[in-house]
């Protein structure tokens, strides 16, 4: 088999390091296992339409690797990169599955997989008003207070808000506008705390609780601690079921403790964070990432 060659691409508008760190953490493994990678700014590949097709401009026009792992949500980007067939890791479906949360669940409720009781709220094109404060009062009223409002894109636990009242709630849905939301119901027994489990392909390769003593959220960028953790074959299904519903190759799986032993699905993370669980339990994921982006490229 001839040398591998990839792109890893990020979002170049991005100016935390955490974006970065993640693409070369990944690098790096490709490096261990002998195949070249370059990093890439989304913005340096510029889709465009002329003469009646679709096409990448830019420095690598025509300049195609073997694969590319897509560590970015510019979906229409993937989706042409995937024109020009080649091999991406995430898909772009699975990337836009995961990346708009009211998709998410409805994909994960679709293959009837547990998650908490949601209600998606419905599209708007201008900001509420006043006079619309009785519908909203009506869904609030569904679900019970407290419950768990997350804006339809967001990460690392922003966007997400814990609501007590409805005069929380209302001022929260005209301050987000017109952008898309879910509100949730709030599992009492995994308040603060989850599991994640990193999938690769089918399996679970690694996996830690996160526990936070000061908020709902159990995200380590919001001060939660994090340990090792052991699942059972049961979170292990319930996991890489996940992972293949929403077509990802890797993923990070959020799950929530309810009662009686019963996991809930928080969410599905296309492009998961890596270097926490690597310092939490000792296990590079991007290694076993590399490794099955070998396996399927030689099949």
């Amino acid at each position: 088999m001839k040398k591998l060659t990839g792109w890893i691409i990020y979002n170049g508008s991005l100016k935390a390091e955490k974006f970065l760190d993640y693409a070369k953490w990944v690098q790096a493994a490709a490096h261990r296992k002998g195949i070249e990678t370059i990093l890439i700014k989304n913005s340096e590949l510029v889709v465009t339409i002329e003469s009646g097709q679709s096409i990448i401009k830019g420095p690598y026009e025509g300049k195609y690797p073997d694969f590319v792992i897509f560590a970015d949500k510019d979906i229409r980007l993937a989706q042409q990169l995937e024109t020009l067939q080649i091999p991406l890791f995430n898909s772009a479906q699975s990337i836009e599955n995961c990346d708009d949360k009211t998709l998410m669940y409805q994909v994960l409720a679709d293959n009837q997989l547990p998650i908490p009781k949601t209600i998606i709220a419905p599209m708007r094109f201008f900001s509420v008003e006043a006079v619309d404060a009785m519908y909203y009062k009506q869904i609030a009223d569904e679900l019970g207070y407290p419950f768990v409002m997350k804006e339809a894109f967001g990460s690392f636990g922003q966007q997400v808000y814990l609501i007590d009242s409805f005069d929380t709630f209302f001022e929260k849905v005209i301050k987000v506008g017109t952008t898309p939301f879910v509100i949730q119901e709030l599992i009492h027994t995994s308040y603060g705390k989850d599991i994640r489990l990193n999938v690769v392909g089918d399996r679970v390769v690694a996996a830690m609780l996160r526990e936070s003593t000061a908020d709902f959220r159990a995200n380590v960028s919001a001060g939660a601690t994090m340990k090792p953790y052991e699942p059972t074959p049961e979170e292990v299904q319930l996991a890489v079921t996940c992972s293949k519903v929403v077509g990802t190759d890797f993923a990070g799986v959020d799950l929530l403790f309810g009662e009686n032993g019963q996991r809930y699905v928080c969410e599905v993370n296309s492009n998961a964070h890596i270097r926490n669980i690597f310092e939490c339990t000792g296990i590079n994921v991007a290694d076993s990432m590399i490794n099955y982006i070998v396996e399927i490229l030689k099949r």
